[in-house]
């Protein structure tokens, strides 16, 4: 594999170049015109641009990228995440093109894409599932009898679904009717699909992802899981590596689930088995996502590992060099997305120029960004600007180095969510490690972070002062 194109913009596509470069592989960009003068353009060996500024009339674009890449002599395609990376018609049609696909085969990602159908491809493999119904229902009737039968509070999923559209939970029997169409209508607005599903709500879960890498030999092997517990509007914001709150024996069990969910869709490359842990530490399959993750550098962090790297060398038929038994957690690493919000503001997308951006740096300090300074940030995209991950010795030294890292991390021009940041890195609950996937509910406010800056900021003048009147009385001259 001498060249590859990357089906992707921003963050990503500069963190898929710069292992393919390390690797001597050469990289094309692909590009809208609102993104021309971004860093992944100006990183890669080739740019060509796709179409205009909405992700429909660009990134989204699977033949005009397959032109390209035919064009352009391109031996492999990377998708990162997003835009076309789960989608299966894509896979298939780069792979009919004589294009390597750097990721699972199409019928991996059509499994894995439904939850539904997900669940049936596992139930034989002795996985655990939440207590619920494994086929689409749109009867408010049949729904009431189900729901009566695992008890409430239940959650309305859609199918199709991700990133927690279609997702509804109920309370009473009163609600179910209303709750469940306004979950089909959001799934067919969403995913043009409007098929959903019942499940047990779990009251106080966690979010704990596996990640599995799986070659064309027949070897699946889990690099341990990552808590993704820390979200808003059911998307993560914090994940770290390894869980708080595993112990050996779970997480062995964990990993060998994720290993037969692997298995289950003759999976092959990186890919990532998702799992909602009770209170009393009983597992449950969510669902796998059949690409990178956002989050994966907490894992590289921890195994010294790179997963991009693994995802080429498996795309290219070599077979994993290493096993399980030579895989070992290092260390601990936290992540923060940077997302151009305002988390005062319910973590509304915060648009315009980047009039500030100087990024954080130091030991144990990792920045995966796609942005530069005086960049517009666009609207049409994933409001993401960067990853800032941080590794240490110990969870402790990891967050005391997220803490640092946060307050050098300079922006202006749009708000983000780096206060959010700072507010969930300095609380008690994560600090402790005693927090579930309500972290956001129980514990944050607009009110309380706007609290937290005044305070701090009147003590940074009230400390100012002080130096600035000591300061004047060394500088008196003695009385003569």
């Amino acid at each position: 594999m001498k060249k590859i194109l990357i089906a992707n913009r921003g963050e990503i596509a500069l963190r898929v170049m710069k292992t393919a470069r390390k690797m001597g592989i050469r990289t094309v960009a692909v590009f809208s015109t609102v993104d021309r003068n971004a860093p992944h353009v100006k990183f890669a060996d080739e740019a060509v641009c796709i179409g205009e500024a909405p992700s429909n009339q660009s990134y989204l674009l699977g033949d005009k990228i397959i032109k390209v890449a035919k064009d352009l002599e391109v031996d492999g395609i990377h998708p990162g995440y997003g835009f076309l990376s789960e989608n299966a018609d894509f896979a298939e049609k780069v792979e009919q093109n004589g294009i390597t696909w750097i990721g699972p085969g199409s019928k991996a990602i059509r499994i894995m894409g439904s939850k539904l159908a997900a669940k049936d491809a596992v139930k034989d493999y002795g996985i655990p599932m939440v207590p619920g119904i494994d086929e689409a229902i749109t009867d408010p009737e049949k729904a009431k009898k189900i729901a009566a039968e695992i008890g409430f509070p239940i959650l309305i999923k859609a199918s199709a679904g991700g990133g927690g559209k279609g997702m509804r939970v109920v309370e009473k029997e009163k609600d179910l009717e209303d709750q469940m169409k306004r979950a089909i209508s959001e799934a067919e607005s969403a995913f043009g699909d409007g098929s959903v599903f019942i499940e047990k709500y779990i009251g106080s879960p966690r979010h704990i992802e596996i990640q599995v890498l799986a070659d064309t030999h027949e070897h699946i092997l889990h690099l341990f899981e990552r808590e993704c517990s820390i979200q808003r509007r059911h998307q993560k914001v914090v994940e770290e590596a390894p869980s708080a709150v595993l112990d050996a024996n779970l997480r062995r069990e964990m990993g060998e689930a994720a290993i037969k969910v692997a298995k289950a869709c003759d999976y092959v490359g990186a890919g990532t088995v998702e799992f909602l842990l009770d209170e009393n530490k009983n597992f449950y399959f969510l669902e796998m996502n059949t690409r990178l993750q956002v989050e994966h550098p907490v894992t590289e962090l921890i195994t010294r590992i790179d997963l991009v790297e693994q995802q080429i060398k498996i795309a290219r038929g070599e077979t994993l060099a290493f096993s399980q038994e030579d895989l070992k957690i290092t260390g601990h690493a936290v992540e923060l997305r940077v997302y151009a919000e305002d988390p005062l503001e319910d973590f509304m997308p915060s648009v315009g120029v980047l009039e500030k951006y100087q990024g954080p740096s130091g030991e144990g300090v990792r920045l995966d960004d796609g942005f530069e300074e005086g960049m517009e940030v666009p609207i049409y995209y994933d409001p993401m600007l960067a990853k800032l991950i941080t590794y240490g010795k110990t969870r402790e030294e990891a967050i005391q180095r997220m803490l640092k890292a946060i307050s050098e991390y300079e922006v202006k021009g749009v708000s983000t969510t780096l206060p959010f940041g700072k507010f969930v890195f300095e609380h008690e609950a994560f600090r402790s490690g005693n927090f579930d996937t309500h972290f956001v509910k129980k514990y944050y406010s607009a009110e309380k972070l706007e609290s937290q800056t005044t305070e701090e900021a009147e003590i940074a003048a009230l400390v100012a002062i002080k130096q600035y009147l000591e300061d004047r009385q060394q500088l008196r001259l003695p009385n003569k």
